[in-house]
C-alpha cells in the first residue's frame, strides 16, 4: 500500500529543460526545511527539447521526484489530470515549471488546507511581472468568471494552487478546463475555496507558451463548463425546456392562422391561403426545431445513464515508480 505523504507537488512542463533543475532544488529545499514528506510529480507534456532527459537525470539524484511523459503535447489540463491521478499527498500543490511560481508559498498553502479546512486555495499574483497586454485582459476575464461562477477570486488562472487530496480524486480536468478548476470543484460540492496572495517571479528562461487567443478560448470554455456543470445530469431540463417552448410557440401560431382563416370563411371575408403567409413557415420551423431540441434532450438523457468514461492519455515512459 502506497504511503500517504504530506504534500504532492504536481508540475506540468513543456519545453522547460532550463528551469526544472532549479525548480527541483527549490522545492526540495523548502520541503526539507519544514520537515514535510513529499513527492514531486513532473509531467512532461510532450516536450521537444531536452526536458525529459533532464527529468530522468533529476530522478536519479532525487528519490522524491517522479516523472511521467506524454507521447505528444496534450495540454496543461491533461498533465494536471494525470498528476492528480498519481498524487498520494494529503495536500496537492500545483505550480508551473517556469519558475514564476515560488515554492516558498507551499507551507502557507499547506496550512490553509490542513488547519483552516479549505478544499482549495488559489494563488493571487497581486503584483505581476507581465506586460499590460496580458494583465488587463486577465483582470477582465477574472471579473466575468467571478460573476458567472459566483466564486470571488482575483486570479482563476494562477498555476499555484493547493487542494485537499479528496478534491483532486473526485474531479476530472479535460480540454482547457484547468482555468476553471475552482468552478469545477465548487459544482462537485467542494465549496470551501480560499485565496492567498503569492509572489510572482519574473520569467527567467524562455518565453510564455500562451497568447492572447487563450482569452477567447477561455470564455468559450467558461460557457462550456457552466453548461456541462449545470445540465450534464439532467440535459432534458435544458433541451426539453427550449424544445417545448419552441414547439408551443409554433403550434399556437399555426392554430391562430388556421382559426383566422376559418373565421374569414365563415364571415365571407377575403383571406389569404395559409401557405401564402410567411408567419406559417416561421411557425413550422419553430415546431420542427422544438421537436429536434426535445429529441436532443432525450438522447442526451440516455447518454447520462451510461457510465462516464475518464480520459486516457498515452504515457510512453515513466521513472521513479
Amino acid at each position: 500500500m502506497q504511503k500517504t505523504l504530506d504534500i504532492s507537488v504536481v508540475v506540468p512542463a513543456y519545453n522547460e529543460e532550463e528551469s526544472i533543475g532549479e525548480l527541483n532544488e527549490w522545492i526540495s529545499r523548502v520541503m526539507d526545511s519544514h520537515g514535510f514528506s513529499y513527492e514531486i510529480l513532473l509531467i512532461d507534456d510532450g516536450s521537444t527539447d531536452g526536458t525529459w532527459a533532464k527529468v530522468k537525470e533529476l530522478a536519479i539524484l532525487n528519490p522524491n521526484l517522479r516523472g511521467l511523459k506524454f507521447n505528444r503535447n496534450h495540454g496543461k489540463s491533461a498533465a494536471l489530470n494525470t498528476g492528480f491521478y498519481h498524487a498520494s499527498g494529503r495536500v496537492v500543490i500545483t505550480m508551473d515549471a517556469d519558475l514564476q511560481d515560488s515554492p516558498d508559498e507551499i507551507p502557507g498553502l499547506y496550512r490553509m488546507i490542513t488547519e483552516e479546512n479549505y478544499d482549495l486555495v488559489s494563488g493571487w499574483k497581486k503584483k505581476r511581472h507581465d506586460p499590460i497586454g496580458k494583465t488587463i485582459p486577465s483582470k477582465f476575464f477574472n471579473y466575468v468568471t467571478g460573476i458567472i461562477s459566483g466564486i470571488k477570486l482575483h486570479d482563476f488562472n494562477c498555476g499555484l494552487k493547493a487542494y485537499s487530496n479528496v478534491v483532486v480524486k473526485n474531479i476530472n480536468v479535460y480540454g482547457e478546463m484547468h482555468r476553471y478548476i475552482p468552478v469545477i470543484s465548487k459544482w462537485h460540492g467542494f465549496g470551501r475555496i480560499g485565496e492567498k496572495v503569492v509572489q510572482h517571479q519574473a520569467r527567467k528562461f524562455g518565453t510564455t507558451k500562451y497568447g492572447l487567443e487563450r482569452f477567447i478560448y477561455g470564455f468559450l470554455d467558461l460557457i462550456s463548463v457552466t453548461f456541462v456543470s449545470k445540465f450534464r445530469k439532467k440535459p432534458m431540463h435544458f433541451f426539453g425546456s427550449l424544445g417545448t417552448l419552441s414547439f408551443l410557440a409554433g403550434f399556437f401560431i399555426t392554430i391562430y392562422i388556421i382559426s383566422r382563416k376559418i373565421w374569414s370563411i365563415y364571415h365571407r371575408e377575403t383571406f389569404r391561403d395559409v401557405v401564402d403567409q410567411p408567419l406559417f413557415y416561421l411557425a413550422l420551423i419553430a415546431i420542427v426545431i422544438g421537436v429536434q431540441l426535445f429529441l436532443a434532450g432525450f438522447l442526451a438523457e440516455m447518454f447520462t445513464m451510461a457510465n462516464e468514461r475518464n480520459s486516457h492519455y498515452l504515457l510512453i515512459d515513466k521513472v521513479g515508480f
